[in-house]
């Protein structure tokens, strides 16, 4: 019986670890937009944490600074707001899973969670988020709902993950999806060229 019990726990922890796998990389579905006239700049994960030589190379670095410091001024100038998505890892076992698999990753309340230096002052807007997907708390839905937005243009990092189920979650409820091409750091290149296809093939645009 003894052994039953701690084979069932066992069972019933996993299970819980691979729940919150899932949970963590999957794009929510959310509830379609409606037709709306604003277009927002949403900078993903452009963080303290991330944005140094562990994450992406200083020629990476570099290019997606120069393209959100141009984004963000032509953002000013057409009286588009730029939000800020902000990673923040919580939750028991989803710090577990990204302490063990996210080398330096962001945790709530932790080191690293703000913006990085280039990145200062260009937000209008930061929302935190807790798993790859922006969406997932429902605060970037009702941001974006009180300023009218229905067009995102997307920019920062991973393309391979944060940047992509951000974008996936925004075409499921109908947004208009732009990915800023110079503006988007990948931490492996085919693979986020696999992600951005079938993020085309959905209706985003490479802009």
């Amino acid at each position: 019986m003894i052994w039953a019990g701690i084979i069932a726990l066992a069972g019933c922890v996993a299970l819980w670890f691979w729940v919150t796998a899932r949970h963590m990389v999957r794009a929510t579905e959310g509830v379609p937009v409606p037709a709306r006239p604003g277009t927002a700049l949403v900078l993903v994960e452009l963080q303290d944490a991330y944005w140094n030589d562990a994450h992406h190379s200083a020629q990476d670095r570099h290019r997606v600074e120069a393209a959100v410091a141009r984004e963000a001024e032509l953002a000013r100038h057409r009286d588009q707001p730029v939000i800020a998505l902000r990673q923040e890892w919580s939750g028991l076992a989803t710090r577990l899973i990204a302490r063990m698999t996210r080398p330096g990753a962001p945790f709530r309340g932790g080191a690293g969670v703000g913006l990085a230096a280039p990145f200062h002052g260009l937000a209008d807007h930061v929302v935190v988020k807790r798993v790859e997907d922006g969406f997932e708390t429902g605060e970037l839905d009702a941001v974006l709902s009180a300023l009218h937005v229905g067009r995102l243009r997307l920019m920062g990092r991973d393309g391979c993950a944060a940047l992509a189920r951000t974008a996936q979650a925004a075409l499921n409820r109908g947004y208009e999806v732009e990915l800023v091409r110079d503006g988007i750091a990948a931490s492996d290149v085919a693979t986020f060229a696999a992600m951005r296809d079938a993020l085309l093939s959905q209706g985003a645009r490479v802009v």
